[in-house]
């Protein structure tokens, strides 16, 4: 019972760590898209790009190091040679990237279309973050979740922080004040943004620090080879991953006319934030679920249980993702400021559906994670960068950010529908289809027709959710009293 305990205090810990800084791009959303605070659209557009880049080169840097780190060092004996040759590897390949990345970085700049003093606080922050990806993952390798947790928590305050005092509290400051006025500049918000970050990220590796002074800096050629092997299918996968979450903003910058690019890419980033409420849920339910698929493996009959999971996540995102359409224009204001962002509302419903399927697959994953074909993870990653890309490539000219909501929704579809195909055949769940099934009927049916038929009349859209809440209770009930029961009874 003790061990169970641990475990979901440690489950607990680690999700609130990994889901604040999630939290924190939603929070400043409400900042960013405030009348004033930025010049212009365009100006989010910009920073929403600079960003995706960010996720495509933060997995390039780890190159699947910290997933082997893990594998290794709970399967090796000599874990001061895991560590130390981790250590090495990563410190090496980050100062590679950080030197011919500021040697070139007015050709990057160039290439991309993107300022070269926003490229250059992009690579510092890029090499900071770098260099605590092995330390974070000995702080959860050791047990050490409160560590973990506050040190990351650390970095989102800061951030935070420096970004409500740049973007307005300085501003407020240099009126009538010679001294700020030489600082704040209207031009300037932008790398205010990245200051920020940058500065975040600096402190934690400040507060990482120690574990560098304690490391053994021993590095086993033949172990390192080993732990690339298994981390390179890794670094494939999350390549593909970045590419089906963030690219989309990419393809825009590149394939719209550059008058409207940035422009339609600040409306359509601020949009997609709104559909973080299902991503948040998913992330939180994994992250709580995942120790539980490990630890009951080797139980009996353990795939009963995992069917019932993938059952109680689909009913409570389907509740989530109607209630977010139904309300989609209450949360607006509140969180995307600006009405010149509006424009963008109508791929809300389909980025919810799409992170929906999202969830639905990553529970679905449970299949390749057990048995340890992990390489069909990769396959399946792959399968959907290249539907992603073909769909923007075809029809963003045509359709803009509408193409790019509707290629994530079919990519993850069909991630969703590889991943429960091949599952069928390595590990077979007796899922509840019917069930399942119903609940993704309904709720996607009333969320778009909530949304494109019945938008502006509320009473229609809360009547919908209703029943598809009397419907869950009916189904569920039995499920419900009996955990209201066992509460009672603890």
């Amino acid at each position: 019972m003790s061990a169970f305990k641990n475990l979901f205090k440690q489950t607990f810990i680690y999700g609130l760590a990994t889901v604040l800084p999630r939290m924190l791009s939603f929070l400043l959303v409400p900042l960013y898209t405030t009348k004033g605070v930025l010049s212009s659209v365009a100006e989010y557009g910009e920073v929403s790009v600079i960003f995706s880049y960010f996720v495509l080169f933060n997995v390039v840097l780890a190159y699947g190091m910290e997933t082997a780190f893990f594998r290794f060092f709970n399967k090796e004996e000599n874990k001061d040679g895991v560590i130390g040759t981790s250590t090495i590897s990563l410190i090496i390949s980050s100062l590679g990237f950080f030197i011919i990345a500021l040697i070139f970085q007015n050709q990057i700049a160039n290439y991309i279309d993107i300022d070269v003093k926003y490229i250059n606080l992009v690579i510092w922050i890029l090499i900071l973050d770098a260099l605590v990806i092995i330390p974070f993952a000995w702080l959860r390798a050791t047990q050490k979740p409160m560590r973990y947790a506050i040190i990351k928590i650390c970095n989102v305050v800061i951030n935070l922080g420096l970004n409500l005092f740049f973007l307005l509290a300085l501003k407020d400051l240099a009126m009538g004040n010679s001294f700020f006025d030489s600082i704040y500049k209207p031009n300037f918000q932008i790398s205010y943004i990245f200051i920020s970050n940058l500065i975040a990220s600096a402190v934690t590796l400040l507060l990482m620090f120690p574990f560098y002074t304690k490391v053994r800096y021993v590095f086993s050629k033949m172990l390192w080879k080993s732990m690339f092997r298994y981390a390179f299918p890794v670094l494939i996968a999350g390549i593909a991953f970045s590419i089906n979450e963030t690219f989309d903003r990419i393809l825009l910058k590149e394939l719209l006319p550059a008058d409207v690019a940035e422009t339609d890419i600040g409306m359509y980033s601020a949009c997609y934030k709104i559909a973080l409420f299902m991503t948040l849920f998913a992330t939180a339910y994994r992250l709580g679920i995942e120790p539980y698929f490990f630890s009951h493996a080797k139980s009996d009959n353990p795939q009963k249980n995992y069917a019932r999971i993938l059952e109680f996540f689909v009913a409570f995102g389907s509740v989530i993702l109607l209630a977010v359409v139904v309300f989609a224009d209450v949360l607006k204001p509140i969180i995307v400021r600006s009405e010149a962002y509006w424009e963008a509302m109508w791929v809300v419903p389909i980025i919810l559906i799409a992170n929906f399927c999202l969830g639905i697959y990553h529970n679905l994953s449970v299949w390749y994670k057990i048995t340890d074909r992990t390489k069909y993870g990769m396959y399946i990653s792959i399968v959907g960068a290249i539907v992603t890309l073909v769909i923007n490539i075809m029809f963003i000219n045509e359709y803009s950010y509408k193409a790019s909501a509707v290629a994530t929704l079919v990519a993850y579809a069909i991630m969703m529908g590889l991943s429960y195909y091949f599952g069928r055949k390595y590990y077979p769940i007796p899922y509840n289809l019917k069930k399942i099934g119903l609940y993704l009927l309904v709720s996607v049916s009333f969320s778009v027709v909530s949304f494109y038929r019945f938008r502006e009349e509320n009473i229609i859209g809360i009547f919908l959710l209703v029943v598809f809440l009397g419907l869950v209770y009916f189904l569920e009930q039995k499920a419900i009293k009996q955990l209201l029961i066992k509460k009672n009874a603890d």
